[in-house]
């Protein structure tokens, strides 16, 4: 039985699984549509050509365009692709009008080869205060701290790569903005599974998770009247046409989102994470990480005492051969969060109940130590 009403026309729009896919911020499944967008244009561009094929697809690129545009509150024109969402993130901090000796403020959850890309340009990092153990932000304070210091901006990751809980990013913004502050957020596990409509400068973000687009197509998008300047021509320099059937690929994924009413899909979304959380809570003596409701379908578990990263690892593997794709999610992706590895799930809109109670029979055997 599906968690969800819509888990039944998602599954039936792809092809039947050979693994209980709980992975979805790792890769989403692409639906059957996707993968033809994709493959038919690779066939448009052996049969006429690559740039013919792409001319001749134009008016779905731009619709796609407009529509991912929509969805994280921008204008297509201020959209840029390219092939990750790392590779976003480089590209727009290698040409935007900042300082030698930065300062960036970022969130406890922040992406750790975020932190890298940061650390590497000598930006000087500073976490912002946690309003709970859990690590969303503490907007009062974050305002109190505006008042006497501003950062040259803040970095968010709206949701993070080893925790699932969701950022209060438009309250950030909100308050940043009144100091004059620019927001970049990475929605790279945002963008399809809750709300992305922020109001933040600079956005990107990537088509293979939530969207359930193809892998290779990535994306930032940059408000005109962005405070952190970056010039969107300069973006665009030196580019080239890029990954145009993953683009339609992403467009098919995109459209099909706004079919289902994103709305919807987000709702059922946090659903399903709530009830992941209520099925595994004190199973195995593996322990949920986030609040039971926090509105997100990303799912950490902290191991049971004892466990180390490599026995996260085994346990993961050990799912993995019992029909569970599941990721261990080690400390550095959330290293300022994190001092342990914990097991992430994320499923989607086709979740089972009964893969919910496999995966907690199966847990509950690895509840300590061998």
């Amino acid at each position: 039985m599906f968690l969800s009403e819509l888990g039944s026309a998602w599954h039936d729009a792809r092809i039947e699984p050979e693994i209980t896919h709980l992975d979805s911020a790792s890769a989403g499944r692409s639906s059957n549509a996707v993968i033809e967008a994709i493959t038919g244009h690779l066939w448009e561009e052996s049969r006429h050509g690559s740039y013919v094929a792409m001319d001749a697809a134009e008016q779905m690129l731009e619709r796609g365009s407009r529509e991912l545009a929509a969805l994280i509150g921008h204008h297509s024109d201020e959209l840029v692709y390219r092939d990750t969402a790392r590779a976003a993130l480089r590209a727009m901090l290698g040409v935007a009008n900042l300082p030698v000796a930065s300062t960036v403020w970022v969130a406890k959850n922040e992406f750790g080869p975020n932190l890298v890309e940061f650390e590497r340009r000598g930006f000087s990092v500073h976490t912002l205060p946690a309003a709970s153990v859990y690590g969303h932000v503490d907007t009062d304070a974050l305002e109190n701290m505006l008042q006497f210091e501003q950062p040259d901006f803040i970095h968010v990751c709206h949701i993070g790569s080893a925790s699932g809980i969701v950022q209060p990013v438009a309250e950030i913004v909100e308050i940043a903005h009144a100091a004059d502050v620019p927001v970049v957020v990475d929605m790279a596990q945002a963008v399809g599974h809750v709300p992305t409509i922020t109001g933040a400068d600079i956005v990107y973000g990537t088509s293979r998770k939530w969207l359930t687009g193809p892998r290779g197509v990535g994306f930032v998008a940059i408000r005109a009247d962005s405070r952190l300047r970056v010039e969107i021509t300069d973006m665009e320099a030196g580019t080239t046409a890029g990954f145009i059937a993953g683009r339609l690929g992403l467009g098919a994924a995109v459209g099909e989102l706004i079919g289902l009413g994103p709305q919807a899909v987000f709702d059922e979304l946090a659903a399903i994470g709530r009830a992941t959380r209520e099925r595994l809570t004190g199973i195995g003596s593996w322990e949920v990480v986030e609040p039971v409701d926090e509105p997100s379908a990303l799912v950490t578990l902290a191991p049971p005492p004892g466990f180390e990263a490599a026995d996260v690892i085994a346990a993961a593997n050990h799912l993995r051969d019992a029909g569970l794709l599941v990721t261990p999610a080690l400390p550095e992706r959330t290293p300022l969060m994190l001092d342990n590895a914990v097991l992430r799930l994320s499923p989607h809109l086709d979740a089972k109940r009964e893969d919910l109670d496999r995966l907690a029979s199966e847990l509950r055997t690895m509840g300590y130590r061998s």
